[in-house]
């Protein structure tokens, strides 16, 4: 493969794999591993903008990428019994169709003449609407936890099914990933918690991970019959993204991936406007004041954390000079009996 970041080649078995691009699809696994963010709206503007694959060949191929990452992550959840099977099955009534539509269009684009740039316009907009869940997910979290005293009971795998919304969410979701690669993940996840917001978290990513499962197959098989599928880019790809996402989930026991979530939110702005064909300068505004949002929340979290530890501190102290008080006035009162 010759790209815009290049390197010598390593043929295994005939196949030629691209050191960088596998270190690319290893710091986009870190990063999905690390935040739980990103995914093919990380990895497929990567494949684009920064090693030069043809938008078609980088959507078909990051759908192939995923088809295989996600029964890793979906098995977990498979074992430990926190999958809604009948959420998994209304979604997928959806989302398979959908994604078979999705593809047909995704298809039809690429006899045009001025296919690479549709397909650009369409990831931009699709990173737009990924920005725009991440954003609403981070907002519900928020207020979750500003309402933690008030929250009802959450439920998990037999909370009722609502079959239309859900079904015609696995529908659209499975448009955008046969046209886009990228919504399997970020848009279902933010859309399930609007709609069963009593969902237990554990419940809702095993759903959100499993329902994907057979939608990527199946875009996977849709996308091979059109040709546009690079076996070179899937295999350099999961050669980085399996160790990376194994070392970002052992990572994130350690740290929760707070500034990384809107550094991530930061860089995809950036990589929504650039698709969309704004000029650099504008990218660069759209960076800058992204990076600048990012170090602002990162001051003021910390300065917060700072207050509730001196909180702590003076609530010990006054509580270790009360108590302290408490012996001299217990010490003094003996005192005086033996006197």
């Amino acid at each position: 493969m010759r790209y815009v970041l290049d390197a010598p080649d390593l043929v295994i078995g005939g196949l030629s794999i691209d050191p960088i691009l596998a270190f690319g699809g290893l710091l986009a696994g870190l990063l999905v591993g690390l935040t739980g963010m990103g995914g093919a709206a990380l990895v497929t503007p990567m494949l684009v903008l920064v090693f030069g694959v043809p938008p078609a060949a980088a959507v078909s191929s990051d759908v192939v990428a995923s088809a295989a990452m996600k029964p890793v992550g979906s098995w977990v959840h498979i074992r430990a019994r926190t999958v809604h099977w009948r959420m998994v099955w209304w979604l997928s009534v959806g989302s398979i169709p959908g994604v078979l539509i999705g593809t047909w269009i995704f298809a039809s684009v690429l006899d045009t003449e001025a296919a690479e740039d549709t397909i650009r316009v369409w990831l931009g907009g699709a990173l737009v609407l990924a920005l725009a869940a991440m954003l609403a997910k981070a907002y519900i979290a928020r207020r979750r936890r500003a309402a933690s005293g008030i929250t009802p009971e959450m439920q998990g795998t037999e909370l009722a099914v609502k079959i239309v919304p859900t079904a015609v969410l696995g529908f659209l979701v499975g448009v955008l990933v046969g046209t886009t690669s990228v919504g399997s993940g970020s848009l279902v996840v933010t859309a399930l918690l609007l709609l069963y917001p009593l969902l237990r978290p554990s419940v809702l990513v095993g759903t959100d991970l499993t329902q994907a499962v057979p939608m990527l197959v199946v875009g996977a098989l849709a996308h091979a019959g059109f040709g546009a599928i690079s076996v070179a880019v899937v295999v350099s790809l999961l050669i980085g993204q399996i160790p990376g996402v194994w070392l970002g989930a052992k990572l994130s026991s350690t740290y929760d991936g707070h500034a990384l979530r809107w550094l991530l939110m930061a860089i995809l702005a950036a990589t929504a406007v650039t698709l969309l064909g704004a000029p650099r300068a504008v990218t660069g505004v759209v960076a800058i004041v992204g990076v600048a949002i990012v170090i602002a929340l990162i001051v003021r979290d910390r300065r917060a954390d700072s207050g509730s530890a001196h909180t702590g501190s003076s609530a010990s102290t006054s509580t270790t000079t009360e108590t302290s008080n408490d012996i001299s006035a217990d010490t003094s009162e003996s005192s005086d009996d033996v006197r």
